[in-house]
């Protein structure tokens, strides 16, 4: 590609601040435009369910630069603008204050929304006092309302609702649980993960209205009655935590393959070459795994946005490193790498609350997570795909760097 051609990034989270500065560095001296459809600065999400909502961080905190940077390096931020249309064909994409931007290359960091129900949405939901959290203003919002004496219903046992009841906690509230499965996170972490965080939580006080299905949200008096499939919950706030939908509805729109997100190669091309989509919305081939992934974390977003722009320079590096995750709950705190699935050997190392677990398939590590224990992921990242025997790996008396 020519490095005087017009770069358009829509979508001004991590993903795409990312890939703008990332295309500078690597020498791109034709115009970047990221637009974005808050008014903040683009900025990293995971304080949001943790130190941001508990007070101890503030946006500057996690803001990804300050505005003279992008003024310093020529980047064009257009805030509180959405797109609402994009015509491949003259590769221009329509905007919601009625102006259009051509471009010579798109990237798609459209990210994800609160699930809110599916095609079946909560009855409720819109009710005031009912939370979603993906923004700064929702964490504001439930923040303000969260304090010694406050109740919180939380539908929803994955990372956010997780982290949000940690951190609810924190705050004073009293915090319920209120979640289908029978341990939280067991399909994704296993059980016995799962019954370690639980043991957690429930020291600390927080209920949990376990193997429970939401039926719907109503106004009672001054509160918000949960209405379940066991007993009804009552509530001053509910949070919705039960996942997220990618947005990819801008490219299907334009004719540009989506499955699970919006597809694309190891490069993040997508149906259509001008077309790159990164971050939550991208359904990318992984090289090494050798399948399609959608990956909503941090991690995978920042190194995305670097993807994007190497490929945008002309440059051949292709998404090859195994997805990482990471978690603060407590006490608690978990790094993941790898890709685990159902069914996988589970292999301990370590005691009661600092612990490693290793997941094989076939006799191979596919993932490993540390759980209070630091300064070891890359080493675990590095054994993914071995094969080791499972009491070499359990043994603590076996260096993790000899194994």
């Amino acid at each position: 590609m020519s490095h005087s051609e017009h770069i358009v990034i829509v979508g001004g989270g991590l993903a795409g601040a990312t890939t703008a500065i990332e295309l500078r560095k690597r020498g791109h001296a034709g115009q970047i435009t990221l637009i974005s459809s808050e008014e903040h600065l683009p900025y990293e999400r995971p304080p949001l369910s943790k130190d941001f909502l508990q007070g101890k961080s503030a946006v500057k905190d996690f803001t990804v630069r300050e505005e003279e940077y992008y003024t310093e390096h020529d980047i064009t931020l257009q805030r509180g603008v959405t797109v609402t249309g994009l015509d491949r064909a003259e590769r221009v994409v329509r905007l919601s204050d009625g102006t259009s931007l051509g471009y010579d290359q798109l990237v798609l960091a459209t990210g994800a929304r609160p699930n809110t129900g599916g095609s079946a949405p909560i009855e409720g939901a819109q009710l005031p006092g009912v939370h979603l959290l993906r923004s700064i203003e929702d964490s504001q919002a439930l923040r303000e309302n969260l304090g010694e004496g406050s109740t919180l219903a939380i539908v929803g046992s994955g990372w956010i609702g997780m982290e949000v009841a940690a951190s609810a906690t924190q705050l004073g509230a009293k915090v319920t649980v209120i979640t289908p499965d029978a341990i939280p996170l067991a399909a994704v972490l296993g059980e016995r993960f799962g019954e370690h965080l639980l043991k957690i939580h429930r020291a600390q006080g927080v209920d949990f209205k376990l193997q429970t299905k939401v039926r719907s949200i109503h106004a009672d008096h001054g509160e918000l009655l949960v209405d379940t499939d066991a007993e009804p919950i009552r509530a001053d706030h509910v949070l919705l935590a039960i996942g997220a939908v990618p947005n990819t509805e801008l490219a299907a729109a334009a004719g540009i393959q989506t499955d699970s997100g919006i597809v694309v190669d190891a490069s993040l091309r997508s149906s259509d070459s001008n077309v790159l989509a990164i971050g939550d919305v991208a359904q990318a081939f992984n090289t090494t795994l050798r399948r399609q992934l959608r990956v909503e974390h941090w991690d995978n977003a920042a190194r995305q946005g670097a993807l994007a722009a190497s490929t945008l320079t002309g440059g051949d590096d292709k998404y090859d490193w195994y997805p990482y995750f990471f978690t603060d709950q407590f006490d608690l705190g978990m790094e993941f790498v790898g890709q685990a699935e159902a069914g996988d050997e589970a292999v301990f190392r370590g005691g009661e609350d600092e612990f490693i677990v290793f997941y094989l398939r076939e006799g191979v590590i596919r993932a490993a997570m540390n759980v209070n224990l630091w300064d070891v992921n890359d080493t675990l990242r590095g054994l993914i795909g071995r094969s080791i025997e499972p009491e070499r790996l359990r043994d603590p008396q076996i260096d993790l760097e000899s194994l």
